[in-house]
């Protein structure tokens, strides 16, 4: 074993999803070697302990997992789970380390964010649980950074990540496991795949999954054309590539534009389905009919008893605090409870692990369930192609009957992208003087209830998370929320979401931006986003 002296970096602090930053910033003397030895000494001992290694296979994806094995024998690791080629999906690594009681798994993805080159790279910690690190761990690891004076590495050849074998340095057992094999055994417990193959074998059933050149590719080949026999090209952009092909690996319309454009009215595709870089998150449409992620969620936790993993039904289920209001309305329904968390996976973990929650997801394109503890895309893909099967109705019908049940809660966020840091905070902390004095009064149609900044009190721990975005609450079942993204490697990404309630009674067909028009001008009056960003208008809107 070597110590190597480094420098100290300060910016090594974990966000929502671990440490990002651009390729560049990660290849920098001693900077990766520094991160992992921080998260190694917060763990410590290392000693006899068994890591999980995997990632959505960006650029540096490779030279990463080597350096990381080289540090991991060095730290006197017992065993390393790498997935074949230095691939493991976000939600697989989660199984992985759940199925073989791994102590923990180092994840290397920027989720949906480009990669190559000159874009994003990405490392996070998952505990043995499957989990993101809490708020604890990453707040030591950041302390390690900090203070830490070298790292320890050992100097071996490179290993083989490409053929699935096992070897041994030192002291320290090293396997290369398939990928795929270990997420596709659990999906098949999970689904009704004999129900789900008869509908994709039938003519009047039409799908496309878009994998974006992300890491889903092989999952969705495997579990989609191979073993439930959806005809081959289902799948499209299915090989994962170090850049993603040239595109941004987030399941949105924007972004999916290739499948956006397949689904059109009149393409007799009757579900669309989008993943992202890391397979966490994803996108469904119907033919010519985009379904909101909050929607699906509501859809999913509504119809739970259709799936063989819910038959025993649901004892509760969670929304991160901006996604809409539709799971309560299924929740109320159900007699069941729902936690509203702040945005990040990690704050699920405690509901899930405590029995609290079943099923539970975010605006943010990321649905997911107790099976794992991330939120997993093709995961919730398969939740929908079980309902249809045994619905036998399109996914718009599907929808439709949720709104004309439950009501419709009308939502759109709008990102506002690489925007300057300090114009951002100076909007923030203008609009927190504000709060005090916003309730009762009135913004066009709109009559303030409450505006405060979200505080989170864990029900199983009582842990306190505070600062959690900014929410104006109106009288009229309408919300705005601000938040800055924790996810982006460059400038700030201001995202703004808005909802509005409408009783099943109501107009339920209206256009989304339409029916939140007059929200998303209050939002402005109050915010001064204009003033403050000069931008007339968002990047993004989903």
């Amino acid at each position: 074993m070597t110590k190597i002296e480094a420098p100290v970096y300060k910016d090594q602090i974990p966000g929502t999803s671990g440490l990002r930053k651009k390729v560049k910033h990660f290849r920098q003397p001693g900077y990766l070697e520094n991160f992992i030895q921080s998260i190694f000494n917060a763990i410590a001992p290392c000693t006899g302990k068994t890591l999980v290694i995997g990632g959505d296979g960006r650029y540096f994806n490779r030279q990463a997992i080597q350096v990381i094995i080289k540090m991991a024998v060095a730290n006197n690791f017992k065993k390393l789970l790498i997935g074949q080629g230095g691939i493991l999906s976000t939600p697989a690594a989660s199984c992985v380390i759940r199925k073989y009681k791994a102590d923990g798994g180092i994840i290397l993805s920027a989720s949906h964010n480009p990669g190559g080159p000159d874009q994003d790279f990405g490392v996070k910690y998952n505990t043995g649980s499957g989990a993101p690190a809490p708020e604890a761990l990453t707040a030591d690891i950041a302390k390690h950074t900090r203070e830490i004076r070298h790292y320890n590495i050992v100097k071996i050849d490179d290993i083989d990540l490409d053929i699935i074998a096992s070897c041994r340095r030192s002291n320290t057992q090293i396997d290369i496991i398939s990928a795929v094999d270990d997420y596709a055994r659990l999906m098949a417990t999970l689904f009704d795949f004999t129900v789900i193959r008869s509908l994709l074998s039938g003519h009047s059933f039409k799908m496309c999954f878009d994998a974006m050149h992300a890491v889903t590719g092989d999952y969705a080949r495997t579990i989609i054309e191979q073993q439930l026999g959806a005809p081959k090209g289902t799948v499209i952009n299915a090989v994962p590539l170090p850049d993603f092909g040239g595109g941004h690996p987030d399941p949105n319309l924007v972004y999916a534009r290739e499948l956006v454009e397949r689904m059109q009215a009149g393409s007799g595709i009757s579900l669309g389905a989008a993943s992202d870089g890391d397979g966490d998150r994803n996108m469904i449409l119907g033919e010519g009919f985009y379904i909101n992620p909050c929607d699906s969620l509501a859809v999913i936790a509504a119809n739970a008893q259709l799936l063989p993993a819910f038959k025993s039904g649901l004892t509760g289920v969670a929304r991160s605090m901006p996604t809409s209001r539709a799971l309560d309305r299924v929740a109320s329904a159900l007699d069941i409870d729902c936690y509203e968390t702040p945005t990040g996976w990690k704050y699920f973990g405690n509901l899930l692990d405590a029995g609290k929650i079943q099923i539970c997801g975010e605006e943010s394109f990321g649905t997911g369930a107790n099976h794992v503890r991330e939120k997993d895309g093709l995961w919730a893909v398969l939740c929908w192609l079980n309902i249809l099967a045994v619905k036998g109705k399109t996914p718009e019908q599907v929808m439709r009957s949720h709104w004309k049940s439950y009501g419709r809660d009308y939502f759109t966020r709008h990102d506002y992208e690489g925007i300057d840091l300090d114009d951002a905070e100076n909007m923030f902390n203008t609009l927190q003087e504000k709060l005090p004095a916003l309730a009762g009064q009135t913004f066009g149609s709109h009559r303030v209830g409450q505006a405060d900044n979200f505080s989170y009190v864990d029900p199983v721990d009582n842990s306190l998370s505070s600062n959690q975005g900014v929410r104006l609450l109106f009288e009229n079942n309408a919300r705005a929320v601000f938040r800055l993204s924790g996810t982006g490697t460059s400038g700030a990404t201001l995202r703004i979401y808005f909802d509005r309630f409408e009783h099943a009674g109501g107009n339920l067909d209206l256009d989304p931006q339409a029916a939140l028009n007059s929200l998303i001008e209050c939002a402005d009056e109050i915010a001064g986003i204009n003033a403050f960003t000069g931008r007339s208008k968002p990047d993004v809107i989903t």
